[in-house]
């Protein structure tokens, strides 16, 4: 369980690092209230994901296939879907640069745990 909140944890703030360069390189300013706006969709996207990959595939949940691949595509998609809904722009530099960005973030950071996980696994194998 640990290891699951800790997973979300470092994805939110992945999310919230991704629209504060996105804010701070658009000089929109790094205030909370707008950290918070811009963070929204992207943020209510990748909650909506999380919950459903806990019940489609709960025993994947944390790996990089199928997992952290859709929780990017659907973060960064529907994310932009909800930030057009939610009055915002996304213009088609935008929704390179947010797939590019989430992707970076995302997947990578999934890639990073499972070899964390699978070096402590061998380690802890042959230690034994």
């Amino acid at each position: 369980m640990k290891n699951s909140v800790s997973r979300y944890l470092v994805d939110v703030v992945l999310i919230v690092v991704f629209t504060m360069l996105g804010r701070q390189t658009h000089e929109h300013g790094l205030s909370i209230l707008g950290i918070a706006q811009t963070a929204a969709p992207f943020l209510l996207a990748y909650f909506l994901i999380s919950v459903v990959a806990r019940f489609a595939w709960p025993r994947r949940v944390g790996g990089i296939w199928p997992d952290a691949v859709l929780t990017w595509l659907v973060t960064a998609g529907l994310g932009l879907v909800f930030r057009v809904l939610f009055g915002a722009t996304a213009a088609p530099a935008f929704q390179i640069v947010t797939f590019v960005t989430l992707g970076l973030f995302l997947v990578a950071h999934a890639a990073i745990r499972a070899l964390i996980s699978r070096k402590s696994r061998r380690t802890g194998l042959s230690s034994k």
